[in-house]
């Protein structure tokens, strides 16, 4: 690690001469980057910030005056501080306006009190200097030829994470621009603490622009981009300010994360890009639509005078994931997808347009022939993902909107199979396909659950007894859903619960006066039941995090 200039004064060289530090306490843990001796008013001129200044004082200005001058000159140039030999210029001690100065302008000011060779300090600290830069030589060599092999190797982000993390013996994070962990490394640390509350606690630090390091967090922040466009940033996890050989690693890391992404994305075909760029076009109507059949023609694939129906392919969402994750397992979908269709003998636009409706996903413009059908076409599909063996096909989701009669109308078919993908994301009855009058109650509140409406209308029909639960610890919320999922039978729901009928009684008199309502009421049974269905959309929905 650098010497600070606290390290100077523990030297015992230094500690014989009797070191009194009279000014800049607070700043005795700054860098020093070199040591100078100088007997001549001048020397700021000849610094350029970070050193210490050794003198006598004899050369220094008889003044008041000229002496505060002085040590504003090495304040402004960033001098790491300054030591002064008593005995030959000032006596016993030094001139009070000297040491206000210094105070003032927060530079460490030392007296010494008995003489010493100043050369006994320059040797010590001028090699361990030279040690410190020959140190970050060598290990910048080092990040370089082991970062070099990586970009050679093509490797995934956490393979470089784990080797900043051992470089730096620090834990290490890869976040996008929403604060999603992409990748980490613990370190010394357990996965829970590494994490704990992230998104919140990455929001708190801003690092401007290149890299820098945020001393309230002690995080050490660099960018990840790639093609001049800013897509993520690396972390790096620091008790105090780390030396720049660590920030030279951080940086090393992002640009071999950056290059790899990139080449990761010139290994997908062509084709496959073209495909997915003409998908975006007619869902944003970027494109006019003969154009858009033109390219489509080109890519083997016929829209015009077809029948056309829109589909979107994703997995369940069974468990969190990293982004890392994610990617590997898009991937899979997308070939899946593409296999099956190719199986089936379909005509079809296939791409991975994920970002546009919204997390993981693949998109399907099937163009149906004179001869085929919806229905067969979407069965053919589902049995081929299952039936293929492919890692991605086992628990997926065949999502379809209306067939249309021409590509100008693609793009809600399209949209109409993505909101019904979305619905039946969490459906408790799995079939080979979903359309939209599938979608029924559950979907259309999935639909609606970011809507304040909705929200306000569960927080008003369920909010007293949720509260009574909540203060008495009992559970009067789930004997009234388990009520009314059994159609109101008190003798099925009692025997469901566990409960004697009374105890069932007993319970649902108290759920009546907590709720001001009469469970006799077939309109309030149904309000109610509808906001119990609301309210575990909202909670599956909050336990899983926003799609993808």
């Amino acid at each position: 690690m650098p010497m600070t200039v606290r390290d100077v004064l523990e030297l015992p060289a230094l500690q014989q001469a009797g070191p009194l530090v009279l000014a800049g306490r607070a700043r005795l843990d700054a860098t020093v980057r070199w040591v100078h001796v100088a007997e001549v008013p001048e020397i700021a001129d000849l610094l350029r910030g970070g050193e210490l200044v050794l003198t006598t004082g004899i050369g220094l200005p008889p003044d008041d005056d000229g002496l505060c001058r002085w040590i504003d000159t090495l304040a402004d140039v960033g001098a790491a501080g300054v030591v002064i030999e008593l005995g030959r210029r000032f006596g016993r001690a030094l001139p009070a306006g000297l040491v206000e100065r210094a105070r003032s302008r927060d530079l460490p000011l030392v007296a010494l009190r008995r003489e010493m060779r100043f050369v006994a300090v320059t040797e010590v600290v001028h090699s361990v200097i030279v040690e410190e830069q020959t140190a970050d030589l060598l290990a910048n060599d080092e990040i370089h030829r082991i970062f070099t092999e990586l970009s050679v190797e093509g490797a995934e982000p956490q393979q470089v994470l784990r080797e900043v993390t051992r470089l730096s013996r620090r834990p290490a994070v890869l976040e996008n621009l929403a604060r999603q962990v992409l990748a980490y490394e613990t370190g010394p640390l357990s996965a829970e603490e590494l994490l704990d509350r992230w998104e919140t606690r990455s929001r708190a630090v801003e690092v401007p622009s290149g890299t820098g390091y945020e001393p309230r967090s002690g995080w050490l922040v660099t960018g990840v981009e790639a093609r001049g466009s800013r897509w993520g940033r690396l972390v790096l996890l620091c008790d105090q300010e780390p030396p720049a050989r660590t920030k030279v690693l951080l940086e090393r890391a992002a640009s071999t994360i950056a290059l790899n992404r990139l080449v990761a994305q010139d290994r997908s075909s062509v084709e496959r890009q073209a495909r997915s760029s003409l998908l975006w076009s007619i869902v944003t109507y970027s494109a006019p639509t003969r154009d858009v059949a033109l390219r489509a023609r080109g890519l083997g694939v016929g829209l015009e005078q077809r029948r056309l129906l829109g589909v979107i392919v994703r997995r369940r969402r069974l468990t969190r994931s990293t982004g890392v994750e994610m990617h590997t397992r898009q991937r899979e979908l997308l070939d899946a997808v593409e296999t099956a269709v190719r199986d089936r003998g379909l005509v079809a636009l296939t791409g991975d347009v994920d970002e546009l409706f919204g997390g993981e996903g693949v998109a399907v413009l099937v163009a149906l022939g004179s001869a085929d059908t919806d229905e067969s076409a979407l069965q053919g599909l589902s049995s081929a993902l299952t039936e293929a063996g492919h890692p991605a096909g086992s628990d997926v989701v065949v999502a379809a909107g209306s067939v249309v009669g021409s590509l100008d109308l693609a793009r809600r078919s399209l949209m109409e199979a993505a909101q019904v993908a979305d619905a039946t994301m969490h459906t408790a009855e799995p079939r080979p396909f979903y359309r939209l009058l599938d979608v029924r109650l559950r979907g259309l509140l999935h639909l609606l659950r970011e809507d304040a409406r909705l929200q306000t209308f569960v927080e008003r029909e369920l909010g007293p007894l949720l509260s009574y639960d909540q203060r008495h610890g009992t559970n009067h919320v789930t004997v009234l859903e388990t009520y009314l999922v059994e159609g109101r039978n008190k003798q099925r729901a009692a025997a469901a619960m566990a409960l004697s009928r009374s105890a069932l009684y007993q319970r649902l008199q108290l759920i009546q006066r907590v709720l001001g309502v009469d469970l006799g009421s077939s309109e309030t049974c149904l309000s109610l039941h509808v906001a119990l269905t609301a309210r575990d959309v909202m909670q599956l929905e909050n336990f899983l995090g926003p799609a993808g």
